[in-house]
């Protein structure tokens, strides 16, 4: 085992007195305490204090998706073996999960133990507002603090152009900050590196986002494989594929990952609340407390889209998320299954009794 000074080669990767008073039961059984910086194939490369162990993870609950040995997690690693053995992992602060695009619906954690997501968006390709509110969604319910960058602002040579880009992103991302970067020039990084020195930050977004590129900029070298994207649609193919955690020159650590297609809500209520905050304030005034903002009359959200404080694309992608997070949590919560069926039967019934009542006044 390795001594308490030993452990100090641990702290640029985030080791703290906190993670060691966590770690002390496994220090007692003779165990190495690590940082997991990648994971394949039921396999990972742990940083200790002696340098950088590879650890088979069967042994850590590998039958539930959640559970599993991931990226950022700090691991209790056997000394010696062969194979060696990850026995198990401390409890997570944070972590970013999705669900899978499976039919299952299962839940994938990407990341463990993040105190900042950065949700990368390229500027060369046309916004998907709704994508970003859905990322910031799930950063929001792992627990971080997420950030957007827009990157490629190079490619947006007009500033009025830029800065109806970043108000748009601002109007979609309350409490979130929102910057410029252009890797090939520098612009905007040096507010990032701040942002991200003081601790670990995952790095996300779709393929050709500029993620990899935007990683070797903070790295200060060349570390990831870089591709074009396409002319066509900005969108590019996977340069990186595994979750891999670098430690950055000006402090911090970054775990970059592959460009995700899907990005499905995962029990993400919390979250969704804190994207549309304003439609939740809103919601706060509203004459009946269940109002599903659709045709009830004293309706607060519905009034502020009339009167254009409130975009109505806001409410359509705010409804949508609510919709798939419920679909989601009802599929392992039998109880709000049932609640579930009695609003459906509600709904029905006034329904009938609206279209009963029309037909009435008709004859």
């Amino acid at each position: 085992m390795s001594s308490t000074s030993d452990l100090s080669a641990l702290a640029p990767y985030g080791w703290d007195d906190a993670w060691a008073d966590a770690f002390a039961p496994y220090a007692a059984e003779g165990l190495l305490p690590g940082r997991v910086i990648r994971v394949d194939r039921g396999r990972c490369d742990v940083l200790t204090a002696g340098g950088t162990l590879r650890a088979d993870t069967a042994f850590v609950t590998p039958h539930d998706p959640l559970r599993v040995v991931c990226t950022g997690d700090w691991a209790a690693v056997e000394p010696g073996g062969s194979p060696r053995y990850v026995r198990a992992y401390l409890p997570r602060r944070t972590a970013f999960v999705r669900s899978t695009s499976s039919k299952r619906s299962e839940g994938q954690i990407l990341a463990a133990n993040v105190d900042h997501v950065v949700v990368a968006v390229s500027l060369a390709a046309e916004l998907e507002l709704a994508r970003v509110e859905r990322f910031l969604a799930l950063a929001w319910e792992s627990g971080a603090q997420p950030v957007v960058v827009l990157t490629k602002a190079d490619l947006v040579s007009d500033a009025v152009t830029r800065a109806h880009l970043v108000q748009d992103v601002e109007t979609s991302a309350p409490g979130v900050p929102v910057l410029t970067v252009s890797a090939r020039d520098g612009d905007g990084l040096d507010v990032l590196a701040a942002i991200v020195s003081g601790g670990t930050a995952v790095l996300l977004g779709q393929s050709g986002a500029g993620k990899s590129t935007l990683a070797n900029a903070l790295l200060g070298e060349d570390v990831m494989d870089v591709r074009a994207a396409r002319d066509v649609d900005g969108k590019g193919r996977h340069t990186t594929t595994t979750r891999n955690l670098l430690a950055l020159p000006g402090g911090g650590v970054l775990i970059d990952t592959p460009g995700l297609r899907g990005v499905g809500l995962w029990d993400a209520g919390t979250g969704v609340g804190q994207v549309f905050a304003e439609i939740e304030a809103l919601a706060g005034g509203c004459r009946f407390h269940d109002c599903a903002h659709e045709s009830e009359p004293g309706c607060a959200v519905l009034d502020a889209i009339e009167d254009g404080t409130l975009p109505e694309r806001r409410l359509e992608s705010y409804r949508k998320l609510l919709r798939e997070n419920q679909y989601i949590v009802a599929k392992t919560d039998a109880r709000l299954r049932s609640e579930i069926r009695r609003d459906w039967k509600r709904k029905g019934a006034i329904g009938r009794a609206a279209m009963e009542a029309k037909r009435g006044r008709l004859r």
